[in-house]
C-alpha cells in the first residue's frame, strides 16, 4: 500500500513517523509535485495539483480534520470518496472553551476584568439565574453533541438543532428548516455555532437569525467565518438586541488590523484556536479507518459530497 501525505503549512516529520508507525506495512512518503501514484492520501489543506495528479487512481483521501469546505472547493473527481476526523482530540478541546465563553458572559466575568483594569471599582452584581439563559448548539455532529452535553452539566438548559432528528440526554433537540429552525432560536438566548459550512449553512447567522433570539443574546463562533455575517452582528449589537459575542473564526483570517471587531468592547475575539487537531489521537484514527477502509468495512466520516459533510 503506497500513501501520500500532505500537511499545508506545517513541519511533518513527526506526522509521517507517527503514520509510518501506526501503518508499519505501508509506504508512505510527503507529496510533491510529480510524486509517484499513491493508493490513498491524508491531507490537510492540498492543492488542486495532488488531486489533478493522484485523484483518479487513489481509492480515498482521509482529512486530518473534521471541516471540509476547503477540500470540496477543489476540482473533486466524482468516484473519490473523502473521509474526515470524527474528533482527533477537538471535541473536549472546544467544550472546554465553549463553556469558558459561556460561563464567563454569564458570570460577568468580563465586566470584573474591565473594573478592575480600568476604573479600579469593586462592585458585586447580582447572580443570575441559569434559566434565563438557554444555550442552542447548532450543529450536532461528533463536536456539537459534546458541547451541548458538557454545557448542560452546568446546569443551563440546553437546546440543540440539526438538519436532521437526533436525540441527546439532558438536550432539546430541534431540526429541520422554517419552523424547527424558527423555534429553536425562539428558545435560545446563548448561540454556539458548530455547523459545518456548506451553501445551505453560509450566512446563517445573520440579522433575521439574530432578531429571532431571546432578548440579551449571546453569540459564540467557533465553527467557520462564512457562518456569520458581521455587519449583522454589529447591528444587532448597537440595537441592544445582542448583549455581545466570543468569535474564534472569521470571514478574512488573520483578522486585518482595521476590523471592528478588534476593540470592540463586547466582542472578544481569539485566532482561530478554539481546537486543534492532535497529532497522535488523529494518526491513531486514520490509521484504524484506512485500514478498515482498505478491507472493504464500512467506516465512520465518510463525507456525503452533495451535503457537504
Amino acid at each position: 500500500m503506497r500513501i501520500t501525505f500532505h500537511f499545508k503549512n506545517s513541519p511533518t516529520d513527526l506526522w509521517l513517523k507517527d503514520l509510518r508507525a501506526a501503518l508499519p506495512e505501508a509506504d508512505i512518503s510527503e507529496w510533491h509535485p510529480g510524486a509517484e501514484q499513491a493508493d490513498y492520501a491524508i491531507v490537510w489543506q492540498p492543492p488542486q495539483q495532488l488531486l489533478d495528479e493522484q485523484g483518479a487512481q487513489l481509492k480515498a483521501i482521509f482529512n486530518l480534520g473534521a471541516g471540509v469546505d476547503a477540500l470540496l472547493k477543489l476540482q473533486w473527481p466524482n468516484h473519490l470518496p473523502l473521509v474526515r476526523i470524527d474528533d482527533g482530540g477537538m471535541a473536549v478541546q472546544m467544550a472546554e472553551y465553549v463553556s469558558h465563553a459561556l460561563i464567563r458572559h454569564f458570570r460577568e466575568l468580563d465586566v470584573y476584568e474591565s473594573q478592575q483594569r480600568v476604573a479600579g471599582e469593586w462592585k458585586p452584581h447580582r447572580t443570575k439565574l441559569r434559566s434565563d439563559f438557554p444555550v442552542g448548539v447548532m450543529g450536532l455532529g461528533v463536536l456539537g453533541e459534546r458541547v451541548a452535553r458538557t454545557v448542560a452539566q452546568f446546569d443551563f438548559p440546553v437546546n440543540g438543532w440539526s438538519r436532521s432528528p437526533k436525540q441527546i440526554d439532558g438536550v432539546q433537540c430541534f431540526h429541520g428548516e422554517a419552523q424547527g429552525f424558527k423555534n429553536f432560536l425562539a428558545a435560545t438566548r446563548v448561540l454556539v455555532n458548530l455547523l459545518p459550512l456548506t451553501p445551505d449553512t453560509a450566512n446563517i447567522i445573520n440579522s433575521e437569525t439574530l432578531s429571532q433570539l431571546q432578548p440579551g443574546a449571546y453569540v459564540i463562533n467557533v465553527a467557520r467565518g462564512a457562518h456569520l455575517v458581521e455587519e449583522d452582528l454589529l447591528a444587532q449589537i448597537a440595537r441592544g438586541h445582542v448583549a455581545g459575542a466570543t468569535l474564534d473564526v472569521f470571514r478574512t483570517e488573520p483578522l486585518p488590523p482595521e476590523h471592528a471587531f478588534w476593540k470592540h468592547p463586547k466582542i472578544t475575539i481569539t485566532p482561530h484556536s478554539s481546537a486543534n487537531t492532535m497529532r497522535e489521537e488523529s494518526v491513531a484514527q486514520i490509521a484504524r479507518k484506512l485500514m478498515a477502509f482498505d478491507q472493504g468495512e464500512k467506516v465512520a466520516g465518510l463525507v456525503d459530497m452533495s451535503r457537504g459533510y
